[in-house]
């Protein structure tokens, strides 16, 4: 019988423990990622067993979370900290400003194939280059920097199968937020959501990122696509070629479920408050009038995303509205370069738009909160009650 993605990459990696689903397994960790909300912790107790170097192929510390200081010198020592700790064991720091975690990491350090664990809860963001990445605690992440297996429950393997393509201003959200709608935030309990189908072909890298960051959301062990040959033009593009290799399931692979998605009928989504699976069509709410409005996040950052919305803006043909305030957080220095050479910067800062540093900014409440009984539009992956600095 064939293989699916998800059982290739687990039984590449598999140390111990019985393939079926809910039985305990125990796997190898090819690479780490921590933040600095999430890592101090984790190297902490990485420091307390005692190994002088990371085991792992790969381990980055991202500084992306708390960037700024608002009195005091919390942040700036904890930062210390992290920098000095990386270098004395091995793992790759990278500075407040360079970008966020998972956009990084797409870019620079993702390898389809590989498992990933990291010390946040977006962590699948990188199953849209192929790779088995989950989220979990610090101890956890410690224990695979120290050459520890992770252990977890054997997941079953829910298919999405895409077919067809997105219609022009529907997006890679509004596939993620369509599930929401079907699933639930427990509708991917104990299960990897692995997409596949001819629609697959249609999205691009950054696309199917967004898609697997908010399978957290549905509260899905991971989220992976294939690696195939738009998967390679992304990695030649970032001058990663040699990294990439095919991974696609076989063609009599087997699933637990399987759930259908034309791409060619999903319409533009949105998630009221309080629950990303509170979904309804942007059509049923047409005309709510909007106080803020904030794009970037790990979900929505890319440079697609961001000449995106310079487009709208293009020619001076929109302005952001005297009674609105936007902020858009670019993923990394490399969108934000991009997006300056390609003019996509210049267009939304003359149409009255507010740079952040890339950074997690807005979405975990640092800098920019929303008004009192005000409504804040975010390209963000959640929206629970109390989010974003509220």
């Amino acid at each position: 019988m064939g293989k699916n993605v998800t059982q290739k990459v687990l039984e590449n990696h598999l140390v111990s423990g019985e393939q079926v689903p809910g039985k305990e397994i125990n796997i190898r960790i090819d690479q780490t990622i921590t933040q600095d909300a999430t890592g101090t912790m984790s190297y902490l107790q990485f420091e307390a067993m005692g190994v002088p170097k990371v085991k792992t192929e790969l381990s980055v510390s991202y500084v992306d979370h708390n960037t700024l200081q608002y009195g005091g010198f919390e942040n700036a020592d904890d930062h210390r900290f992290l920098q000095t700790i990386a270098a004395k064991h091995g793992i790759y720091f990278s500075r407040p400003g360079n970008g966020i975690c998972h956009q990084v990491h797409l870019e620079r350090f993702g390898v389809p194939g590989k498992t990933m664990l990291g010390s946040d809860s977006h962590t699948p963001t990188s199953g849209g280059l192929g790779m088995l990445a989950i989220g979990a605690g610090g101890l956890d992440v410690a224990v695979a920097m120290g050459g520890g297996a992770f252990s977890l429950n054997y997941p079953k393997v829910t298919l999405v199968k895409l077919k067809g393509k997105l219609k022009p201003w529907v997006s890679a959200k509004d596939v993620i937020l369509e599930l929401l709608r079907r699933l639930t935030v427990k509708g991917g309990v104990g299960k990897v959501i692995e997409y596949g189908g001819d629609g697959v072909k249609s999205l691009s890298v950054p696309e199917r990122a967004t898609i697997t960051n908010m399978g957290a959301e549905l509260g899905a062990t991971t989220s992976i696509f294939p690696s195939d040959d738009v998967t390679h033009a992304f990695l030649k593009a970032q001058g990663r070629g040699k990294d990439w290799s095919e991974l696609i399931a076989d063609d009599d692979a087997k699933y637990d479920e399987v759930i259908d998605i034309d791409l060619a009928k999903v319409e533009p989504m949105i998630a009221k408050p309080h629950s990303p699976d509170a979904v309804c069509k942007v059509s049923e709410i047409e005309g709510l009038k909007v106080d803020q409005v904030c794009i970037g996040s790990c979900t929505n950052s890319s440079y697609r995303d961001l000449m995106l919305t310079s487009e709208i803006f293009k020619k001076g043909k929109f302005k952001v509205h005297p009674e609105v305030s936007m902020v858009i957080s670019p993923g990394s220095r490399q969108v934000l370069d991009m997006i300056s050479l390609n003019k996509g910067l210049s267009h939304m800062i003359e149409a009255g738009a507010r740079i952040l540093e890339s950074t997690c900014g807005p979405c975990i409440g640092n800098g920019i909160s929303p008004p009192s009984a005000a409504v804040s539009l975010r390209t963000f992956n959640r929206n629970f009650e109390g989010r974003s600095g509220t």
